[in-house]
């Protein structure tokens, strides 16, 4: 596991301030390498709340068969906060990475990238954590301005904010709501959603998230 970046003890106040320097690292131009390995991340809750259960399914590119997957149930001890999202799930989902003997050469992350009020979304945060290059892959929008894109499978518009592409909105399926895809470290907005596209085979999310979304979510009370 590489280095703590900080520490997880931390007030709302602390944790704001750890997201503004952090997102000054985040790289989003390309710089991924030979992808073998993806990993698809996601979380739910047990006990109302109260355990944190992160589930991480790597699957092998191109095929996209499992190669492994894991998963950990760690106390949760950071509130639910809007734009918070990592400091709640993250103990858990590094936890559940720890375990892994594949290391994945990519990341997709139920959550946002770069498409965050600090730009500093779960996808940022874990990619920055790990070293990997991330992807945020978000069911609904944090922040940013759009134009819907096309019904049909492939079609996207640029997410924007004051005139600065953030992310693309992705149809994934014809006639689906689409995806809210940020770039989340060393990965750029088309590089992004192309990966997402081309993971998508079969469901509205990317194969390794909806993998990730179904192991994290089974007998558990679900997101918050």
């Amino acid at each position: 596991m590489p280095r703590a970046l900080h520490r997880w003890d931390l007030d709302i106040a602390e944790a704001r301030t750890v997201q503004t320097r952090l997102a000054a690292r985040v790289e989003t131009h390309d710089r991924l390498g030979q992808v073998r390995a993806i990993a698809g991340v996601d979380c739910g809750f047990e006990d109302d709340g109260r355990l944190t259960r992160a589930a991480v399914v790597v699957m092998r590119w191109p095929g996209l068969d499992v190669i492994e997957s894991t998963l950990a149930r760690v106390p949760t001890t950071f509130p639910y906060i809007p734009g918070y999202l990592s400091f709640r799930e993250m103990p858990a989902i590094l936890a559940a990475f720890k375990q892994l003997e594949t290391r994945p050469d990519l990341l997709l992350c139920d959550g946002q990238g770069i498409a965050h009020p600090r730009r500093l979304g779960i996808a940022c945060h874990l990619g920055l954590w790990l070293d990997r290059p991330a992807v945020g892959v978000g069911k609904s929008r944090l922040v940013g301005a759009f134009e819907p894109p096309g019904e049909e499978k492939g079609s996207s518009t640029p997410l924007v904010v004051h005139d600065e592409t953030i992310g693309a909105v992705l149809r994934t399926r014809d006639r689906v709501r689409p995806l809210f895809v940020s770039p989340g470290h060393r990965i750029g907005v088309d590089s992004a959603a192309r990966w997402v596209l081309d993971c998508a085979i079969r469901y509205r999310l990317p194969e390794p998230v909806h993998a990730a979304d179904r192991l994290a979510s089974s007998k558990s009370c679900g997101r918050n």
